[in-house]
């Protein structure tokens, strides 16, 4: 399953669908949320299966994903650089480098979502030149 780009006519990876279909309930819910924001603010990207979490993918390059833990959700926004650059919006989350942890009774604001995934975008976007 890791590394593998399958999509459905639906845009939705049949292996992301399979990981979140195991989880409970309150996860499944919130990080399914999360996956439509981030697909809404990301039309162009591939859903796939990265390190073993969902994950999306732009123009061939990791752009974020996302996971359940045991105590928490991630939103994995891998990088630090976007990260530093919304740290006034991340606060009150439990944060590091690139990852900001929430809990389904307090997911991350869509808006917030949409700007950090844009950033993602033109993060990657300039580094292609």
């Amino acid at each position: 399953m890791a590394g593998t780009d399958r999509i459905t006519a639906a845009g939705r990876s049949p292996d992301v669908d399979a990981v979140l279909a195991a989880l409970p309930e309150a996860e499944r819910a919130a990080l399914e949320a999360l996956r439509r924001v981030i697909a809404a603010a990301a039309p162009e990207a591939v859903e796939t299966i990265s390190y073993g979490v969902p994950a999306f993918k732009y123009r061939g390059r990791p752009l974020v994903s996302f996971a359940a833990a045991k105590s928490h959700l991630s939103f994995f926004v891998q990088s630090p650089g976007v990260m530093e650059a919304h740290r006034d919006e991340v606060v009150g989350f439990d944060t590091s480098k690139g990852t900001i942890r929430f809990s389904p009774a307090r997911p991350i604001p869509e808006e917030l979502v949409t700007k950090l995934v844009r950033a993602r975008m033109a993060e990657t976007d300039a580094a292609r030149g």
